[in-house]
């Protein structure tokens, strides 16, 4: 059969191939290069033409087509998510699509992608053992991603949509309790690192707040320090001084007399290890310097703590549990759950109340103790 006519830009042509028989469509894209559609009859293709002329009529970007997942995703990580997120953020996505997402599903054409698709991959990841909190980060990930690809044209709908993730299950946090958080901080009370511990514990900061802590932060006649960067580890500068992770994360701490005396005696110790080292000091100001005064490397801090809780015959937690401990601890004694949230730097107080859900119901046996105490007359 012979050629139809051809027509101007998203209009199209449809014919029938002398080779094989099949029928044809091709239309021309803004951009001039021509897409082919095909079919086993001219109604089929017609519609696939209809079909494709109302997605370039809504902007989608039809030359994408063959782009696939793993093409799409490296674009995305460097044109959308490297510019506008931080490094260690961006390093855990690029872990994602590197790791788990381009060896499964990377050669899969994105504009071919399923919901279905999605389902089996989270399945995939589940069967190799994977928590059901890593697959949930795979999600919002590829969420993210494939939101950007609508916008940009590329793709009419977002896969994620129809897919969903295994629900984690909430486990059993870990904290001290108030007799072996003093235990532990008795036991290490001529360790070099006694005041990190102390301060982690009566404060909640965070371990990377902790360890970019300068003494330009301290305040120990007000009683008082201010959180105003984090030390990180990144994949490819080492480790390096951040800004805090959000707004709420730039505060105002004021110091338990403990953690006041502590710090006192850790100044002293440090200025000592100064005057033993001599000028091969690196002056950074770090409150937890290392042995010549650079920062601290977190997994050689980590490291230390878990053998101080061994020598302590403490349970081992994770120095990120003296951060809960500090919350359940302070949330048991009563202290307002907005006050420990500005304490931890949390987005909101329903952040907090969340994370610390199980302690509820120990809070309102509180509460009603209390109403009994204040009508007992």
């Amino acid at each position: 059969m012979a050629r139809e006519k051809h027509r101007g830009h998203g209009e199209g042509s449809i014919y029938q191939a002398k080779s094989d028989g099949r029928w044809v469509a091709a239309l021309t894209l803004p951009s001039g290069k021509r897409k082919y559609l095909y079919g086993k009859t001219r109604k089929e293709v017609a519609d696939k033409l209809k079909s494709s002329m109302r997605d370039l009529d809504d902007g989608l970007d039809l030359g994408a087509g063959r782009l696939t997942v793993a093409q799409y995703l490296d674009k995305w990580l460097s044109a959308s998510v490297k510019p506008s997120v931080k490094v260690r953020t961006y390093e855990g996505y690029e872990s994602i699509v590197r790791v788990r997402v381009a060896p499964r599903i990377g050669r899969k054409q994105l504009a071919k992608l399923t919901a279905l698709d999605l389902q089996g991959l989270y399945a995939d990841l589940s069967a190799a053992g994977m928590s059901a909190r890593s697959v949930g980060h795979t999600h919002r990930c590829l969420h993210r991603a494939f939101e950007q690809a609508v916008k940009w044209g590329m793709i009419s709908r977002n896969p994620c949509h129809g897919a969903t993730s295994p629900r984690a299950q909430r486990t059993e946090m870990k904290v001290l309790t108030p007799v072996q958080a003093n235990a532990f901080l008795a036991a290490t009370l001529d360790h070099p690192a006694h005041a990190l511990y102390v301060l982690a514990i009566s404060t909640g900061m965070r371990a990377g707040e902790l360890l970019g802590l300068q003494w330009d932060d301290i305040d120990l006649d007000a009683g008082k320090l201010t959180v105003r960067r984090a030390l990180q580890q990144q994949k490819e500068a080492g480790l390096v001084f951040v800004t805090p992770k959000s707004t709420r994360s730039r505060r105002t701490i004021l110091l338990s007399q403990r953690a006041i005396q502590a710090l006192r005696v850790h100044r002293d110790r440090q200025a000592f290890r100064r005057k033993q080292v001599g000028s091969d000091w690196r002056d950074l100001d770090l409150v937890f310097s290392g042995p010549i005064g650079g920062p601290t490397d977190p997994s050689w801090s980590r490291q230390k703590f878990y053998k101080a809780l061994d020598e302590a015959g403490i349970p081992r937690v994770r120095f990120h549990d003296l951060r809960h401990t500090a919350a359940t601890l302070l949330l048991l004694q009563g202290v307002h759950p907005k006050v420990v949230s500005d304490m931890l730097g949390h987005s909101t107080v329903g952040l907090t109340l969340d994370t610390y859900s199980h302690l509820l119901p120990a809070m309102h046996q509180q509460a009603a103790a209390a109403m009994d105490a204040i009508l007992a007359g």
